[in-house]
């Protein structure tokens, strides 16, 4: 284990006490979410990311282990394992090295140079690789057999196995891999009878790029490209310039033997190196694009569930279309659906005064107090209509409401147990409502590949984008905390240490009980033990508990702890909550323990100050222009919009239209970044400027400068 942490503290920088710490703790069942914010002193205080990359590291450290050993008894049963190889191998810690080492020794298939050593031409090419021999044909001529007819079939059998043999060899991979690795491009041409058809790639009809400065989205959308038939790709080198450095290692002097030598190493470059390294190569960069894409998205995820939520009110939510009208929800203010129907205020039918009528009505029967309206067809069209209808003066909120998502909801098994009554498009109309009051705790019903915040997400690895959005999710949640006594099951199963089997117990539990009144009533609930109470009670919470942390972050194990600082303060834990004098009387110093350091002790202050604060913020009523189509826009027009999503190469904007606009990466400020990220986040309020329109390809393209 302690190679492992030094392998991780060299690869994350950290330091190696903290790792240590951190894999002890994830052996014993702690979750990142609870490693991070309540085991501080033993990690250092390292963020959630920095725990999850360890995590990470360890994995694939374990998974190496396992590959060794597999290596290992391949070659031991081979009976070809030496005590310097087996070094070698314990002492291997990349995975592409460990596959080298193995190569000469993997079972193969039927091979040229397998078939030429049955029919017994390895010593020959021994010969000819020792380059020592100077009548090459004479000795050629003694390997003449039934299986070999001449001089030439001896010559070309023994230079397959050398062909082999420099292929296989770890100087020639490396050196090959060093090549891959600066010079690499990646090359792209149409395949022509396709022409017309790949349209939308016509940027990489006749593309070539230096492999290492090929962005992810460029390098996934010619994978795409290439997947869909449309593209021809290859990465590749010089390649005399890699035969000629392989000759440096292999050629030695000059003479029959030596030129036998180079011919074989030119096959084995073209025939069998070059192609392995090639694959290998494409692997890798696949790898790192995914990655990237997976932690653009992942950035983007985050933003979207931690938006600021509206709170607890009475919202009519709508749902817009044209022929098929507009589906209306009214919820109270615990998200509860109170009626719903369908308006007709837009073409062909065009029912605006009586859809008027029962807005009207909805919104002073059930004392609405904001309305959310879906952005996607139809919505800024419903959005004027509404405003129209309640007036300027309304004490009403209008929101547009990202609905990406929202169909899938409606489709869903979850929705079907909710909502098992009601049609489809009523029910989305719900999730739209239910994401103004709280985004957080209706988004985790979607599966997050389908809220769209992404680039290129379904070209990317499945496996590893679902466990990094579900860690998303995770996240996200318990840095929210939820309330024990509202929650979803979908909501609960996300906190830390609670499966979804758990989270329906607690549900079943809170039925029967009316609800808890204490975090230590959750050790009740069957199938949640100590273990799965340590590791959720500090997420999750009681308003008017019977104790008044119970609605804090604060964890159950430090209760004793605030009782003991109330006491010496001359206070109660409440009187702490509510006064800053009496917080202002403790001296957090004093109560430094082995267990306990400053890290903890000011948490638990910062909690005593905003106990259960969201983190989130509010929710805030944007207005876009009065713009309604593409062809109103013009080149210099400055509009209002709200960043819908983040990629590597820019920002896309929704300026109140169907179509979004770009903002280039060159175009989001005057310095330079590397990350529109570092400038912008998903929702935000921003001002731009018309730069470009493609009305055919009904394209925008904006700019945030000036």
């Amino acid at each position: 284990m302690s190679s492992h942490i030094q392998i991780i503290k060299q690869r994350l920088g950290l330091p190696e006490k903290s790792i240590n710490a951190t894999i002890r703790l994830l052996e014993d069942g702690a979750t990142i979410p609870f490693i991070s914010r309540y085991r501080k002193e033993a990690t250092g205080s390292m963020d959630e990311l920095q725990v999850s990359s360890v995590q990470s590291e360890w994995k694939s450290l374990q998974e190496l282990d396992k590959r060794k050993e597999t290596v290992l008894g391949s070659i031991q049963e081979q009976g070809k394992l030496t005590p310097e190889l087996e070094k070698r191998i314990k002492n291997c810690w990349v995975s592409s090295e460990l596959e080298d080492i193995y190569l000469p020794f993997r079972p193969k298939r039927k091979t040229r140079a397998s078939m030429a050593r049955e029919k017994g031409l390895e010593p020959l090419a021994k010969i000819i690789m020792a380059q020592r021999e100077y009548d090459l044909d004479g000795k050629a001529r003694k390997f003449i057999s039934k299986d070999v007819q001449d001089v030439d079939a001896a010559l070309g059998g023994a230079r397959d196995i050398i062909a082999e043999w420099v292929s296989e060899d770890g100087r020639s991979r490396r050196r090959v891999r060093e090549g891959f690795e600066r010079y690499a491009t990646i090359s792209a041409k149409v395949v022509q009878k396709k022409k017309e058809e790949a349209a939308k790639y016509k940027d990489y009809f006749d593309f070539e790029e230096r492999l290492s400065r090929c962005p992810s989205h460029r390098l996934l959308a010619i994978r795409r490209a290439e997947s869909e038939g449309f593209l021809r790709v290859s990465i590749s080198i010089d390649e005399d310039r890699a035969i000629e450095r392989l000759e440096r290692i292999f050629v030695k002097g000059r003479g029959d033997c030596a030129e036998q030598v180079a011919i074989a190493v030119k096959d084995g470059y073209k025939r069998l190196l070059s192609p392995a390294i090639e694959t290998e190569f494409r692997k890798a960069s696949k790898e790192a694009a995914d990655k990237e894409a997976i932690a653009v998205f992942s950035e983007n995820l985050r933003q979207l569930l931690l938006a600021a939520p509206l709170g607890q009110k009475p919202i009519l939510g709508l749902d817009p279309g044209f022929r098929t009208g507009c589906k209306v929800v009214c919820l109270d203010e615990h998200g509860s659906l109170l009626e719903n129907g369908t308006i007709y205020p837009h073409p062909p039918q065009n029912k605006t005064d009586d859809a008027a009528l029962k807005i009207g009505r909805w919104i002073e029967k059930h004392q609405i107090e904001a309305i959310a309206i879906g952005n996607g067809t139809a919505g800024r069209e419903t959005e004027r209509f509404v405003k129209n209808t309640i007036g300027k003066d309304a004490d009403i909120q209008v929101f547009m409401v990202n609905e990406a998502g929202a169909s899938i909801y409606s489709a869903s098994e979850v929705a079907r147990e909710e909502f098992p009554d009601l049609d489809l498009t009523v029910r989305g109309a719900i999730s739209i409502a239910r994401r103004l009051m709280d985004p957080l705790s209706e988004l985790v019903k979607i599966d997050p590949k389908s809220i769209g915040v992404g680039q290129y997400q379904h070209d990317v690895n499945q496996t590893l984008l679902k466990d990094k959005l579900d860690e998303v999710v995770s996240l996200a949640v318990n840095r929210v905390g939820v309330n024990l006594n509202t929650a979803s099951p979908y909501l609960l199963k996300y906190v830390s240490g609670i499966t979804a089997r758990t989270a329906k117990n607690i549900v079943e539990y809170r039925r029967q009980k009316d609800g808890f009144s204490s975090r230590k009533e959750l050790m009740k609930v069957a199938g949640l033990g100590a273990k799965a109470f340590e590791q959720s009670a500090g997420f999750l919470r009681i308003p008017d508990a019977k104790h008044p942390l119970d609605n804090s972050a604060v964890h159950p194990e430090r209760y004793g702890l605030v009782e003991k600082m109330a006491k010496d303060a001359g206070a109660s834990v409440n009187d702490l909550l509510a006064s800053k004098s009496d917080r202002e009387r403790i001296d957090i110093r004093q109560y430094i323990s082995g267990a306990i350091g400053l890290p903890t002790l000011q948490d638990i202050m910062k909690e005593l100050e905003k106990p259960g604060l969201d983190p989130r913020g509010e929710a805030e009523v944007f207005s876009f222009a009065d713009i309604h189509d593409i062809n109103q826009l013009y080149e210099g027009l400055r509009v209002p919009g709200i960043v819908t999503n983040l990629t590597k190469f820019g920002a896309f904007v929704d300026i109140g239209i169907k179509e979004n606009g770009l903002v280039h990466i060159s175009q989001i400020t005057d310095r330079f970044i590397k990350d529109p990220s570092e400038v912008l986040k998903l929702d935000q309020k921003v001002m731009v400027r018309v730069t470009g329109i493609d009305l055919q390809r009904k394209r925008i393209q904006l700019s945030m400068k000036d």
